[in-house]
């Protein structure tokens, strides 16, 4: 089985209008994004050359939206997951930094 290329926990995951959950999990692996819930059913799936990610201008620095089967996400990766690996990015963007940044490592290596 092989490692995930990005985990993060304690993500809060919305769709507007609703939060769909408030301790939930983004996965990469394998070619493919997974938003499940904390108790891990699967909210939604999709191979990662069809998500996009990006930070809007006008988010929280702990703020991104995604887009997986044309629904879009607002995920909120707060500070349950900072806790768990501290390191953050030159820039000062943390973990969804580091999220866009294995998004599009993932996307480029299978395109």
């Amino acid at each position: 089985m092989t490692e995930p290329e990005f985990t993060a926990t304690g993500v809060r995951i919305e769709r507007w209008p609703r939060s769909l959950t408030r301790a939930g999990k983004v996965l990469i692996k394998d070619g493919r994004l997974a938003l499940l819930t904390s108790r891990g059913q699967e909210i939604d799936s999709a191979p990662l050359g069809s998500v996009s990610a990006v930070r809007p201008w006008f988010a929280g620095g702990d703020r991104t939206v995604a887009t997986v089967n044309g629904t879009r996400y607002r995920l909120t990766m707060g500070q349950a997951e900072q806790a768990e690996r501290p390191d953050r990015r030159p820039d000062g963007s943390g973990v969804v930094g580091r999220f866009l940044d294995a998004v599009r490592e993932a996307r480029g290596a299978r395109e």
